[in-house]
C-alpha cells in the first residue's frame, strides 16, 4: 500500500519553489504559495533538500530509499518491507532499542513505510533534538547491518507476520489485492506479489539475505534526504555532511523503466471470504505509470465516473438500482505501471451480476453524455484546496519534496503536475477512457461471504490464495531480544556518540480570541496565516446522548441526511455548490456532541458559511435520500460484523457502561436499534440542535474582524436548547472477569482490557493521562516494547483514557498472534499489577520529557489547533491550558504517580474482552484464572 499520495496542484494557484537561485512557477490568479528549498549532493551521492520553516520549533526529516517490493525476486517477496522493520532495531552507535524508544522520549514521533517502489523513514522532533535525529537516522542508514543477529531476525519475522495477520488475514477482503496482482501482472513482473509478501518467503529469510539486500540497495547514492522545519540552512548543511557524508555510496542501482501490462483476455475470479458479510466486486484495468501525462486525465475520469451524485455510476448503482451505499472509481499509479479500479461493496444478499450490469449501464451513459464542463471545473476547484491541505505541515512538505526528487530528480516537479492537471480537457478525459477502459480487458474479482457462491459473477473461476494455519506451541514463534551482536565498529573520522540537546524550544500557546453571536453561540479562534486555508467546526452539545434509548443511531443518521440537499438545492446541487468552492463541509455525531465541520480557502469563507447556514436552517428532508441512507446504514452495520475490532469495541462498551446506558450501544446504532427509526425521529432530533450552548471554532488565515462579520449571518439560527439526559453508570460493574467472543478462524486475538475511571472534568484527569505514558503511550511504552519488540507477539499495543464529560474507561488495546493469546494476557496482567511498584524517579523524568517536548509539535496543523479550541470550550479551560497542564506535570512527584496508579489502574478491577478463535483459544485463556463468560458478537451471553 502506498504511503504517500501525490498532491495535485492547479494553475489557478501561484506555486513557486525556489531551488538554489531558481524558481519554478505556475501562473496564477491571486494566491501565492511558496516552498523555498536548497538542494545539494554529498560526495557519496546522497541528494539533500533543505527547507526552512520557522512557524513552529520543530523539524521533520524524511529519507527515501529507491527500493520497494519491485526490487524483490520470487521466493524472497516482502523483503523490502521486512528490511524496513529490521532497520528500526539496532545500529552500531545507538543503544539497543533506542530507535523506537528514544525518539518518543525526546518528544518526537517516527515511522516508516514501504510501497511497490520505495522505502521511506521519517521523524518529526522538537528542534532541540534535531542533531540527535541526524545521529540516529544516519546510523540506521549506514551503520546497522553489523548489528543484525539471528534472534533479532526471528523476532522481527513474527512482528511482520502479525502485521499481515492484522491487515490481511484477519480482515474481510484482505486477500483481494493478492488475487488481483497474481492475475493482472505476469509472474515475472515486480508487481505480481503484494508489498507485504508471502509468509513462507519471510520465514525462509536468512542473515545473509538481509546483508545482501542492504549492500545492494542501502547505498547513499540510492536515496534522497529532506529536512524541513525550524533550521538554519548553513548550519544544517554542515551537520548533514558530518553525519551522512561517510555512508558508502553503494553499488549503482539500475533504473527501472516503465513496465505497463496488457491483458489478452478478461479474467473473472471469485473467492469465498470467511470474514466478509457483504459481496464485493472489483474491476481492475491496466493503465499507466506515475508521471505519465495520461495519469492526470485518468484521475479526473475516476472522479467524473463516481465522485458525485450526478456521476453516472452513482446514478445507476446507488440511486436508481439501490445495489450499494456507494461506488468508487480511481486511478492508482506506481513507478512501473498503473491501474484503474472500479470497486463496489454491495448490499447484503446482492447478486454481483446485477452490480456488473449496472456498471456497464453507467459507462454507456457516460459515453453518451460525455464530460460535463461544470463537473470538470468542480474537480479542479477541489484539487486547488487539496494542494494546500497537502503541504500544511512540515512533514507533508518533506514527503512531497523527497518523493518528487527521488523519482523525477526534481523536488519542484509538483509545478509540472499542476500544469498537466489543469490542462486536462473534456477531450482528454474521453480519449483516455477510450484508450484504457472501453472494450478493454480487465481483472474482475467477486469476493462473497462464505456459503454465498450464488452471489458471485456467473462463470467466474475460483481464485487461489495461500492461507496460513496458526498452530499451537510452535517453537520457532517464541522469540526474544537475544544477545547483542559481536562486531568491529566501522571507523569514522567523527565522534558518532549521541550528541547533546540543542537549545530547549519553549512551547507557547497560540493566541486564542473569543467572541459571541447574539443567538448565544460562542466563538473561539486562532489566526494562522501559513497557508491560505481555514478549518472550522460548530460543536453542539448532545450527540448520542440525545438519541432515544431504544433508537440509537438517530443523531448519526441525521448527520448524514443533513448533507443531502437543502430546501432550495437537491443533494446533487448542494454537493456541486460545495465542490465549486473547493470546500469541504461535513456533519457527524459523537457520544456527547453533534458537529458541523468544514474547510476552505480563506477567500471562499463567506460563500462556504452561506452554505453552512442553508444546511442548518433549510433541511430538505428528502424521503428518497432518507431511505437510501437507511439502507446504507443497514449495509454498513452488517459489514461491521466482519470486523473483530468493531466487535470488541461494541462488547467492551456494553460491559463498561451497562445495558441501561446510551453509550452501551454504538452511536451508529445496531441492526435492532436502527430498524425502528423513522424520518420523523430525525426531525424531532433536529429541533434539539440549538446555538445557545453551541460553539463555533475556527483556525486559519482570517482575522477576528473578518470572521465575526461573516458569522453574523448565523444569528438567524434561534432554536432553543434542551436538557441533555443524564445516565447513571452501573453500581455493580463486573470486575476481574474475562469475556470471550468467538471469531472462527481468526489468526489473531483482539484484546481490550480496562475499567471505568473518570470524567475529563475530574481534577485527576491530567494526572492519570500523564501516568499512562510509561505503560501505554506509543512505541516507547512498556506494552509496545514488551509485546512487540521483546516478544514479537503483536504489531502494536497501547493504552489510553477516553476523554469525555461522562465517566469513561481506561483501556489497553492490542491484537496478538492467536497462539500467543494466553502468554500476552499473562504479560499484561503482571505489568498492570506491578505498575505502581515499578514506577520510579526515572519514569517520572521520562514522562516529563516526553510530554513537555511533544507539545512543541502537538498543535502545528490547523486541525490540531481546532482540537485545542474544542477542548478549551468543552471543558471550560483557560486559553493557555497547555501551559497550565505543563506546570501540573512538572509538579507531579513520584508519590503522586503511585497514588494515581493505585487509585485507578487496579488490575483486579479490570475486565478482559477477547475476540478470537474459540476452537484453539477458549480453553487456553481459561488458564488465566479469571471468571470467563462467552458472549456473542453483540455482547449477549451465549
Amino acid at each position: 500500500m502506498r504511503l504517500l499520495n501525490k498532491t495535485l496542484l492547479l494553475g489557478t494557484i501561484l506555486f513557486s519553489i525556489g531551488c538554489s537561485n531558481k524558481e519554478a512557477e505556475v501562473e496564477t490568479k491571486d494566491v501565492e504559495f511558496k516552498i523555498d528549498y536548497e538542494k545539494f549532493t554529498l560526495d557519496n551521492g546522497l541528494e539533500v533538500i533543505l527547507h526552512e520553516d520557522h512557524s513552529d520549533p520543530i523539524v521533520a526529516v524524511a529519507t527515501m530509499m529507491h527500493v520497494g517490493s519491485n526490487r524483490e525476486k520470487p521466493g524472497r517477496t516482502g523483503f523490502a518491507h521486512f528490511f524496513e522493520h529490521m532497520s528500526f532495531n539496532d545500529s552500531e552507535n545507538v543503544p539497543v532499542g533506542a530507535n523506537r524508544k528514544m525518539i518518543p522520549e525526546w518528544g518526537g514521533s517516527r515511522n516508516g513505510g514501504t510501497s511497490n517502489d520505495y522505502t521511506v523513514y521519517y521523524e518529526v522532533v522538537p528542534k532541540d533534538a534535531f542533531e540527535k535525529i541526524l545521529w540516529i537516522d544516519s546510523d540506521r542508514f549506514g551503520y546497522m547491518i553489523n548489528t543484525v543477529t539471528t534472534e533479532a531476525l526471528e523476532r522481527e519475522k513474527q512482528v511482520v507476520k502479525n502485521e499481515k495477520r492484522q491487515r490481511v488475514d484477519n480482515a474481510a477482503y484482505g486477500y483481494t489485492d493478492e488475487i488481483k496482482r497474481k492475475n493482472l501482472y505476469p509472474e515475472t513482473h515486480p508487481y505480481n506479489w503484494t508489498v507485504i509478501g508471502a509468509l513462507p518467503d519471510l520465514q525462509a529469510a536468512t542473515i545473509d539475505d538481509v546483508k545482501e539486500f542492504y549492500k545492494q540497495y542501502y547505498g547513499a547514492s540510492n536515496a534522497s534526504l529532506v529536512i524541513a522545519g525550524d533550521i538554519d540552512i548553513a548550519e544544517t548543511k554542515a551537520l548533514v555532511k558530518k553525519w551522512f557524508g561517510e555512508i558508502p555510496s553503494g553499488p549503482e542501482v539500475e533504473a527501472l523503466q516503465p513496465m505497463p501490462v496488457t491483458l489478452e483476455e478478461t479474467k473473472s475470479l471469485y473467492f469465498e471470504d470467511g470474514f466478509a458479510k457483504l459481496p464485493e466486486l472489483r474491476m481492475t484495468f491496466p493503465t499507466v505509470e506515475e508521471y505519465n501525462k495520461d495519469k492526470y486525465a485518468l484521475e479526473i475520469l475516476g472522479d467524473l465516473l463516481s465522485g458525485s451524485k450526478k456521476a453516472p455510476l452513482y446514478k445507476t448503482i446507488v440511486e436508481e438500482q439501490k445495489l450499494a451505499p456507494n461506488v468508487g472509481t480511481y486511478q492508482s499509479s506506481s513507478e512501473l505501471a498503473g491501474e484503474f479500479v472500479f470497486r463496489v461493496r454491495a448490499n447484503a444478499g446482492t447478486d454481483l451480476d446485477q452490480v456488473k450490469a449496472a456498471i456497464d449501464e453507467g459507462l454507456s451513459r457516460f459515453e453518451k453524455e460525455g464530460v460535463n464542463e461544470k463537473d470538470l471545473k468542480r474537480i479542479k476547484a477541489e484539487l486547488e484546496t487539496s494542494l494546500f491541505r497537502g503541504v500544511s505541515t512540515v512533514l507533508n512538505k518533506a514527503f512531497q519534496l523527497v518523493e518528487d526528487n527521488e523519482f523525477k530528480g526534481d523536488p519542484s516537479y509538483i509545478t509540472q503536475t499542476a500544469k498537466l492537471t489543469n490542462a486536462v480537457t473534456a477531450e482528454d478525459v474521453m480519449r483516455v477512457y477510450t484508450k484504457y477502459l472501453k472494450d478493454k480487458n480487465y481483472v474482475m474479482t467477486s469476493v462473497v461471504p462464505k456459503g454465498n457462491l450464488d452471489l458471485a459473477v456467473a462463470e467466474a473461476e475460483l481464485a487461489t490464495v495461500w492461507i496460513e494455519e496458526v498452530k499451537k506451541d510452535v517453537a520457532n514463534e517464541e522469540v526474544s531480544q537475544g544477545a547483542e551482536a559481536v562486531y568491529t565498529k566501522t571507523e569514522s573520522k567523527h565522534d558518532r556518540s549521541e550528541p547533546g540537546y540543542g537549545e530547549l524550544p519553549l512551547f507557547k500557546s497560540p493566541t486564542v480570541w473569543t467572541d459571541a453571536l447574539s443567538n448565544g453561540m460562542q466563538v473561539y479562534g486562532i489566526e494562522n496565516n501559513e497557508v491560505p486555508l481555514v478549518q472550522f467546526d460548530i460543536t453542539i452539545p448532545g450527540g448520542h446522548l440525545l438519541d432515544p434509548i431504544n433508537k440509537s443511531g438517530v443523531a448519526s443518521l441525521l448527520s448524514d441526511l443533513m448533507m443531502e440537499g437543502t430546501a432550495t438545492k437537491t443533494p446533487a446541487d448542494l454537493e456541486e455548490a460545495i465542490g465549486l468552492l473547493g470546500a469541504n463541509i461535513n456533519t457527524y455525531s459523537t457520544f456527547e456532541d453533534f458537529h458541523i465541520t468544514g474547510s476552505c480557502l480563506a477567500k471562499n469563507f463567506d460563500e462556504t458559511i452561506a452554505l453552512v447556514k442553508e444546511i442548518i436552517l433549510e433541511p430538505r428532508w428528502d424521503e428518497n435520500e432518507y431511505n437510501r441512507l437507511k439502507k446504507a446504514l443497514e449495509t454498513n452495520l452488517k459489514g461491521k460484523e466482519a470486523n473483530p475490532n468493531s466487535i470488541a469495541s461494541l462488547v467492551y462498551n456494553k460491559l463498561i457502561y451497562g445495558e441501561n446506558h446510551i453509550f452501551s450501544v454504538p452511536s451508529s446504532g445496531t441492526p435492532e436499534s436502527t430498524n425502528a427509526i423513522t424520518i420523523q425521529d430525525l426531525k424531532d432530533y433536529y429541533q434539539k440542535l440549538s446555538p445557545e450552548n453551541a460553539t463555533f471554532h475556527i483556525a486559519g488565515a482570517l482575522d477576528k474582524a473578518a470572521i465575526k462579520n461573516t458569522l453574523a449571518s448565523l444569528n438567524n439560527w434561534k432554536t432553543k436548547s434542551v436538557a441533555i439526559p443524564e445516565y447513571q453508570l452501573p453500581e455493580n460493574t463486573a470486575k476481574n472477569q474475562l469475556y470471550f467472543v468467538d471469531f472462527p478462524g481468526a489468526k489473531q486475538s483482539v484484546v481490550l482490557i480496562g475499567k471505568s475511571v473518570l470524567s475529563q472534568e475530574s481534577e485527576d484527569a491530567n494526572n492519570l493521562s500523564f501516568a499512562n505514558e510509561i505503560i501505554g503511550g506509543g512505541s516507547s511504552g512498556k506494552l509496545f516494547q514488551t509485546l512487540r519488540i521483546g516478544k514479537g507477539y503483536t504489531y502494536g499495543a497501547y493504552s489510553n483514557v477516553v476523554a469525555n464529560k461522562t465517566v469513561s474507561p481506561y483501556t489497553i488495546r492490542t491484537s496478538v498472534r492467536a497462539n500467543a493469546t494466553l502468554k500476552s494476557l499473562e504479560i499484561i496482567k503482571d505489568m498492570v499489577a506491578n505498575y505502581a511498584q515499578n514506577f520510579s524517579e526515572t519514569e517520572v523524568e521520562l514522562t516529563k520529557n516526553k510530554i513537555l517536548k511533544g507539545n512543541t509539535r502537538a498543535f502545528e496543523s490547523l486541525g490540531a489547533q481546532l482540537g485545542m479550541l474544542r477542548k478549551i470550550s468543552k471543558y471550560n479551560l483557560s486559553k493557555t491550558f497547555t501551559e497550565d497542564d505543563q506546570k501540573e506535570l512538572v509538579n507531579m512527584s513520584l508519590e503522586d504517580y503511585k497514588n494515581i496508579i493505585n487509585k485507578y489502574l487496579v488490575e483486579e478491577d479490570m475486565i478482559y474482552v477477547i475476540v478470537g478463535d474459540k476452537a484453539t483459544q477458549y480453553n487456553e485463556v481459561k488458564k488465566l484464572g479469571k471468571i470467563i463468560t462467552e458472549l456473542d458478537i453483540y455482547g449477549n451471553k451465549m
